[in-house]
């Protein structure tokens, strides 16, 4: 494997572009500004850099660079895959109520060939049902094969999310790549860092990832009795208040769940993924250190056994109400990432609206307010 990460800042790359990658099992992951108009130049420069490679990317809420964080930038790796098979699928999505059979059609395109090893999704952040996606993927995908990926971002603005598809930032699409062949190595973890507060509470009513009552009760009003003043800053306001999600109390599993949206006429609270009726949640809220720490832990979970050196790539992907919560403490989680990985890791990524990565179980899920980690590399013998 060979590989180049590269940053576009101020108009300009940080380095000259190595069109010598170029090739049919060539992956280009751009994650970059939600500003448009500032990717016109260096997607163009891409594409006639690497026209036959496959380039995928997605809007962000804010462009990781080794350990720096950057806006209305690109974060760029250019991996050339020598001994391993790439293939590229493309699924439009209409709605949220899609997203199942989405993911249904995206895994069976992927799975028809035996040596898959690992797939890499970028979705849509907003247009989706996060954890519908992932269940339609799992569906079809054995659960030994790694899923990992992201759903893009806007900031704190929740306003619009891009996808790129045929060299061009576009919405309502997933972009997935699978990965084919003995010699690809792709490690995953996921960890989260925050505090549990108030009662454990008993989702009611709900639909996919609608929430409308807890307790019975209306869901916004219960969470803005919690947010008090900054009930008036909803959406933005509730990614450092997302939920903990349980299937029971005892539960030794759970998933943390961030706003997207709320609706006032209806008291419902729109999440990146499903909230079943008679799960139980818990309002949780930050913790600093355990952020930090949970950034670190992610790394140390990862299996390195069979890495023996060369090129290695990490996609950190870490969700908004992270960056907001930490704010100019959030590099900190980059440096834990990194002193924990290979001294030579290159490292690109996001700020998300949601994470892929497996459960412990080995099932693929949607996550927020983790850091997530996806670790590629490629035998050299």
């Amino acid at each position: 494997m060979k590989l180049e990460t590269y940053l576009y800042t101020d108009s300009k790359w940080n380095k000259k572009l190595n069109s010598d990658l170029d090739s049919k099992n060539t992956l280009i992951i751009v994650l970059a500004s939600t500003d448009v108009k500032k990717l016109d130049n260096p997607l163009s420069d891409l594409t006639v850099n690497y026209p036959t490679s496959i380039i995928i990317g997605a809007s962000s809420s804010g462009e990781i660079f080794q350990n720096e964080i950057f806006d209305d930038t690109l974060s760029v790796a250019v991996m050339k895959l020598e001994k391993t098979k790439l293939k590229h699928n493309l699924c439009q999505v209409i709605s949220p109520e899609t997203s199942y059979t989405d993911g249904v059609s995206i895994a069976r395109e992927l799975d028809q060939e035996d040596d898959l090893k690992g797939v890499f999704i970028l979705s849509e952040g907003l247009n989706v049902n996060g954890s519908q996606l992932t269940e339609g993927i799992s569906s079809v995908i054995n659960s030994n094969i790694p899923i990992t990926g992201g759903l893009a971002g806007d900031g704190d603005r929740f306003e619009n999310t891009w996808i790129i598809s045929n060299g061009k930032p576009q919405t309502s699409h997933i972009c997935a790549v699978g990965f084919y062949g003995k010699a690809i190595h792709i490690e995953s973890a996921s960890k989260g860092g925050w505090d549990s507060i108030g009662l454990h509470r008993v989702v009611t009513k709900s639909k996919n990832n609608v929430l409308y009552e807890l307790d019975d009760k209306p869901a916004l009003d219960i969470y803005k009795k919690y947010l008090g003043e900054k009930a008036s800053e909803l959406p933005a306001s509730g990614l450092l208040f997302p939920l903990e999600l349980k299937e029971t109390v005892d539960a030794s599993e759970s998933k943390i769940r961030t706003i997207l949206g709320v609706n006032e006429k209806d008291s419902s609270i729109t999440f990146a993924g499903d909230l079943p009726e008679g799960s139980i949640v818990t309002l949780m809220k930050a913790n600093f250190s355990r952020l930090i720490n949970g950034a670190g832990e992610a790394a140390e979970a990862l299996n390195l056994e069979s890495y023996k050196g060369g090129d290695i790539l990490s996609i950190a992907i870490s969700c908004v109400g992270r960056r907001l919560v930490l704010k100019s403490k959030t590099e900190e989680e980059l440096d834990a990432v990194l002193d924990v990985l290979p001294s030579n890791t290159k490292q690109i990524g996001f700020y998300s609206y949601g994470e892929i990565s497996p459960l412990a179980s080995g099932k693929c899920d949607l996550h927020n307010q983790t850091m997530t980690l996806t670790l590629i590399w490629e035998d050299d013998a």
